[in-house]
């Protein structure tokens, strides 16, 4: 009834109807079908239907990733050891790449810093994912599934190879073991177009411990790749003295520090990096009022950043940086977010905001009084356009450019797989089922014939 009542608060004028337009749920006893609970009826993205995954229900995802050229979308599936993937076009379970970790667990909790697969990124036939062993592993797309895995290649730390990007041309990919401490980077030259594979490390980056000193369980989450700057940008949840004497050491107390954004030139990499140099454009530019998981880049060169109240509770909302000013816009109303991503189909951001706050400008109050959402921001305004309600620990998102569709993991309900499922009864209503699904909603830009299809196709592939 929580997520029903905060509907009923935003339409009451607790938050601005202006952002989200009319919005309602079906009741909480609907009849579990997918897409018929949990299902706005006036927002503009829609749910199309829920895919069901075969095997072990889903406990525990990380991220996900989606190829329009191959009309794939990639799923971390640590409950099936696993990268699922489905076809967005056909909206059907295709086959699993398995040979990961697994959920790993610590005193009956998933542990995720050793539970895998975790980041997942592809290009063109090669897909690169990380692990819960500090490994990368590199699969073969155009090969068959049980000849798929190429190589393993390990980072040299104890713990996941977690989120990561790829440069525009599929040559470079950066990699961070966020888990370690200190947290650090790996550039990896990969494989770009080539039928072979010969991933290679490159360099492994850490951060000047001024910045970010070990033993206090700092991080570095997702990467994003800015082909206009031709520089890396990665969030970094919490810098020290973001301002001077803030609290970084969540042992302590509350963390009252800012987080950062790393800019990595990887035509120059170096071992360690430091504060920010304008004349270079690398090392870390100081956030304020942000402290990031996700990262992803948008028009004009902006990038948009997932604040979440996870790393800091004074969090209350998400960040728009200009990757060239390093201008810095708050987008109000959402926050929360893990992995984010921007859909150039319809220009919109779309962010898994696993821990949403119910009252904007304010504090996020205690974990069970919040609402996960899909968030969808207008790339063009930065103004949040709507929330759509999800299942607990839906942080993932990922969305098919060629055809405007948005795909989000929902957990299993907390009955059916224990600690780490979801709380609420959102989940198996968007599902139709208790094992959990992936949801397919729909951004319908504007009625459009197969031709002028097929032209905007070639165009958004050569973008």
């Amino acid at each position: 009834m929580r997520t029903y009542s905060w509907l009923l608060m935003c339409l009451s004028g607790a938050i601005p109807v202006v952002l989200f337009g009319a919005v309602s749920l079906a009741p909480t006893d609907a009849v579990a079908a997918d897409c018929t609970f949990a299902q706005p009826l006036t927002t503009q993205t829609r749910c199309l239907t829920a895919v069901s995954i075969p095997g072990n229900p889903l406990r525990s995802f990380d991220i996900s990733f989606v190829n329009p050229d191959r009309a794939e979308f990639y799923l971390a599936d640590r409950s099936n050891s696993a990268i699922d993937i489905i076809d967005t076009e056909t909206l059907k379970f295709k086959r699993f790449l398995g040979g990961f970790s697994g959920v790993a667990l610590k005193n009956g909790n998933v542990d995720s810093n050793h539970s895998g697969p975790d980041g997942v990124a592809t290009h063109g036939r090669w897909l690169y994912a990380g692990d819960g062993n500090s490994t990368l592993k590199i699969f073969d797309l155009d090969a068959p599934p049980a000849l798929a895995l190429k190589r393993t290649i390990s980072t040299g730390g104890t713990t996941r190879v977690d989120e990561m990007a790829l440069t525009t041309d599929g040559e470079l990919l950066l990699a961070a073991n966020n888990a370690e401490d200190p947290p650090f980077a790996t550039l990896f030259a990969v494989n770009g177009d080539d039928a072979t594979d010969h991933t290679s490390k490159i360099i492994t980056t850490a951060i000047d411990p001024t910045i970010l000193p070990a033993g206090f369980g700092l991080s570095m989450e997702q990467p994003a790749w800015d082909r206009k700057t031709r520089r890396f940008y990665t969030s970094l949840p919490i810098v020290k003295n973001n301002p001077q004497g803030c609290n970084f050491n969540g042992n302590a107390g509350p963390i009252t520090c800012d987080g950062g954004l790393l800019v990595i030139d990887p035509t120059a990499p170096t071992a360690v990096q430091g504060a920010f140099n304008p004349a270079t454009n690398t090392g870390v530019v100081l956030l304020h009022a942000c402290n990031p998981n996700g990262a992803t880049v948008g028009p004009d060169d902006n990038l948009l950043l997932g604040c979440t109240p996870q790393n800091s509770p004074s969090d209350t909302t998400t960040l728009v940086i200009n990757a060239k000013t390093k201008e810095q816009t708050p987008v109000i109303h959402i926050t929360g977010s893990d992995e984010v991503w921007f859909n150039k189909g319809d220009q919109r951001y779309y962010v898994g905001a696993a821990r949403d706050c119910t009252i904007p400008g304010t504090p996020c109050p205690a974990a069970n009084q919040q609402t996960p959402v899909l968030g969808v921001i207008d790339a063009n305004t930065n103004l949040l356009i709507e929330k759509i309600p999800q299942s607990v620990g839906s942080h993932s998102v990922a969305a098919d450019s060629r055809r405007n569709r948005i795909f989000v993991g929902q957990v299993a309900p907390v009955a059916v797989v224990g600690s780490g499922g979801d709380t609420t009864t959102v989940g198996a209503g968007i599902c139709g089922t208790s094992n959990g699904c992936v949801a397919v909603y729909q951004h319908k830009v504007r009625d459009r014939d197969d031709d002028h299809d097929h032209d905007e196709d070639k165009k958004l592939a050569r973008d």
